[in-house]
C-alpha cells in the first residue's frame, strides 16, 4: 500500500495515530488559509486533529500521481494528488491534497487547495477556532492588547 493510500485510509477512518507514521519529522503543510506553512510533525498532527473534527461529509473522489518540485528545496519528488469534497459550516468545499513524498515513502510536504472562496473563509474561521481551542495557536489580541476569547 502506498503512502497516499495509507494517508487516505487514515483520514477516512479519522485515525491520527496512523497519520503520525506517515509524516517526516520536518513535514511542511501549506494551507489555503495561512501564508506561512505549518511546520513539524507535532504541529501538522495537531492541525489534522482540528481538520478531522471540522470537515463534515469528507470524502476523497479521485487520485493522480507523478512528480513535482517541492516548495522547500525545489527538488522533484514523487507526488500524489487526492481530490476531495467536504462541507464546513454548511459550505460545500472542493479541494485537493498534494502530497510530496520523501525517498523513504513518508510525506515530507503537503499542500491543500480548496474552492470556492466562501468555503475558504468558512474553513479558515473553523480551523482557527479549533487551533485556539486546542492551544496550538494563541487567540488574536483584542482591543488594547487584551486577549480575546
Amino acid at each position: 500500500m502506498t503512502a497516499a493510500e495509507r494517508f487516505r485510509a487514515a483520514v477516512e477512518s479519522r485515525d491520527l495515530t496512523a497519520l503520525e507514521d506517515l509524516f517526516t519529522d520536518d513535514i511542511r503543510l501549506y494551507s489555503p488559509v495561512k501564508f506561512t506553512p505549518f511546520e513539524g510533525r507535532p504541529m501538522v498532527l495537531g492541525l489534522f486533529g482540528v481538520l478531522l473534527r471540522t470537515f463534515e461529509e469528507f470524502r476523497y473522489v479521485g487520485r493522480f500521481d507523478g512528480t513535482a518540485e517541492t516548495s522547500a528545496d525545489g527538488t522533484a519528488s514523487p507526488s500524489e494528488v487526492l481530490l476531495f469534497r467536504a462541507t464546513v459550516n454548511g459550505k460545500q468545499i472542493h479541494g485537493i491534497d498534494l502530497l510530496h513524498l520523501h525517498s523513504d515513502g513518508r510525506i515530507k510536504e503537503f499542500t491543500v487547495m480548496v474552492r470556492p472562496q466562501s468555503a475558504v473563509h468558512a474553513l479558515g474561521e473553523a480551523v482557527l477556532a479549533g487551533l485556539i481551542d486546542d492551544g496550538l495557536v494563541p487567540a488574536p489580541a483584542g482591543p488594547a492588547g487584551q486577549q480575546s476569547a
